[in-house]
């Protein structure tokens, strides 16, 4: 593993696949949504879900909660919501990774083939970059998912 200070070595990180411990379970992080499709062979008409780092991000990407779900959305950990079919959840990394600090936002997924169980030498494969923190990678349980509106809220996972 290499350590750095600085990622001006990474100049187009935004079009990269990330393989990072999320904070939930090990997955493949990217901007780039089409790479991700090709990597899981996923149907291209699932939605992945967005990752936030912080709520003005969120903000910032047009996302409004409902007023009566703000105060749960805030509250929640290892949560992802669906308001009006996007799917977003607010997290902070655990390894505060510096690389991953730059992007404000990108897409997740769990880092596997769809179907198929965590394996690293298939995610080492498929990475661009490897973010691992001294406690490595490991596959966890997955989040909590929730469809909620103005008025209910509804478990999906």
């Amino acid at each position: 593993m290499v350590t750095i200070d600085s990622t001006a070595r990474f100049p187009a990180l935004d079009k990269q696949i990330i393989l990072t411990q999320t904070d939930t379970t090990v997955g493949f992080s990217s901007q780039n949504e089409q790479k991700l499709i090709e990597i899981k062979t996923r149907v291209s008409t699932k939605p992945f879900i967005r990752l936030y780092e912080n709520f003005a991000a969120l903000k910032a990407q047009g996302v409004r909660v409902p007023n009566a779900q703000k105060n749960r959305v805030r509250r929640s950990k290892k949560t992802t919501f669906i308001v009006k079919g996007k799917s977003f959840r607010v997290a902070k990394l655990p390894h505060n990774s510096e690389l991953l600090k730059q992007l404000s936002w990108q897409f997740s997924t769990s880092a596997n083939e769809s179907g198929k169980s965590y394996d690293f030498s298939f995610c080492q494969s498929k990475a661009d970059i490897i973010v691992q923190s001294k406690e490595g990678l490991f596959e966890g349980a997955p989040s909590k998912l929730y469809k909620i509106n103005a008025k209910k809220s509804e478990r999906l996972r």
